[in-house]
């Protein structure tokens, strides 16, 4: 048993994983060595997939993933993995329908997120709903996708669900946005009783003020549930003379008032260094959208879309990456607030 736990989530004891090197000159992080996971033209007709979610499935994976198709437009594909590593997809994409069954699809969809709460499955997207917009569906067995409203209004991305109800409410980030690539940005989380209301919208984090993370911040993977506190890591960005830099940032959030950051780590976990993470359709990003985690090892395996072409896949350990948030941590006053203005 580590120093800390992993809370209300099985073991999973086929899931991927790597030792750390010999050295680690910076944060706990360290890239699986055979990177990336999923390359160029995975499949028919789409030309890149990445800022993709996974989860456990019977005994193996299964996972939900951004398919930029050939004439430019993103859709949301399905795949499979008996070890989390090596991915095969379905060459349709997620046909989605709406409460009656009647075919619901929507206009375009990327960045989605998957997370389970009790028994059932939820998709989590950006779409367009007259703009920039969050779309939500749900699933019990990945065969039948069912949309159900939109849960914000536009203009709004980087939605991800938490993994279980808080005070009998679902809880969700959110970072409000604009019509265009939002050069400002910080997180907010809402509550809904039934995934169809949402309202107690409380301010989380602002952008921080070191420079990478200074332009704006957004949600990445779906919070685990740790004896410290939902343990999350989300996605800073500068502004360069040479376009954006999305870097991966750490942060420990309050259990019971999640809107309240109890430590934020000042340094960046990953920040585009390899290749595949440097040159691609958009170049310099670093972008958590899921991690796979044991209970009892304490492993984390965090999957994260590489320059909007590639699948990295990288590790840390939950006793190593919580110490280290904790002693770089770094909070200010709109950080430890509720929230609520």
């Amino acid at each position: 048993m580590g120093k800390y736990q992993i809370l209300n989530s099985p073991a999973v004891k086929n899931m991927p994983w790597q030792d750390a090197p010999a050295e680690l000159n910076n944060a706990p992080v360290w890239r699986y060595s055979e990177n990336p996971v999923i390359g160029r033209n995975p499949l028919p007709g789409v030309a890149r997939i990445f800022n993709s979610a996974v989860v456990p499935y019977e005994g193996a994976f299964i996972g939900v993933f951004r398919g930029e198709q050939t004439n430019g437009i993103p859709y949301i594909y399905l795949g499979h993995s008996s070890d989390g590593i090596h991915w095969e997809f379905d060459h349709e994409k997620i046909h989605f329908v709406d409460k009656d069954g009647k075919d619901f699809m929507p206009v375009y969809a990327y960045d989605p997120r998957l997370v389970k709460v009790e028994d059932t499955y939820y998709i989590i997207w950006c779409g367009d709903f007259y703009g920039a917009a969050i779309g939500i569906a749900e699933t019990k067995d990945f065969k039948t996708f069912t949309r159900l409203e939109n849960p914000f209004l536009p203009f709004n991305r980087n939605a991800v669900l938490f993994p279980r109800k808080i005070n009998g409410n679902f809880v969700m980030f959110s970072r409000p946005s604009d019509s265009g690539h939002t050069p400002f940005g910080d997180v907010f989380i809402s509550e809904s009783p039934d995934l169809t209301y949402w309202g107690k919208h409380r301010h989380v984090m602002s952008k921080g003020n070191e420079w990478w993370e200074s332009l704006k911040i957004g949600g990445g993977a779906a919070p685990i549930e740790t004896s410290e506190g939902w343990l999350l890591f989300y996605h800073g960005v500068s502004g360069t003379c040479n376009g954006y830099v999305y870097s991966t940032g750490g942060a420990i959030l309050d259990i019971d008032e999640p809107s309240k950051v109890k430590y934020r780590c000042e340094t960046f976990l990953l920040t585009p260094e390899e290749w595949y993470e440097e040159r691609g359709f958009v170049p310099n990003v670093c972008f958590p959208c899921a991690t796979i985690h044991d209970s009892e090892t304490g492993r984390i395996a965090l999957y994260y879309g590489a320059a909007d072409s590639y699948v990295g896949l990288a590790f840390t350990q939950l006793d190593l990456i919580i110490d280290y948030i904790k002693e770089h941590s770094v909070t200010n006053s709109t950080d430890t607030e509720i929230g609520i203005r």
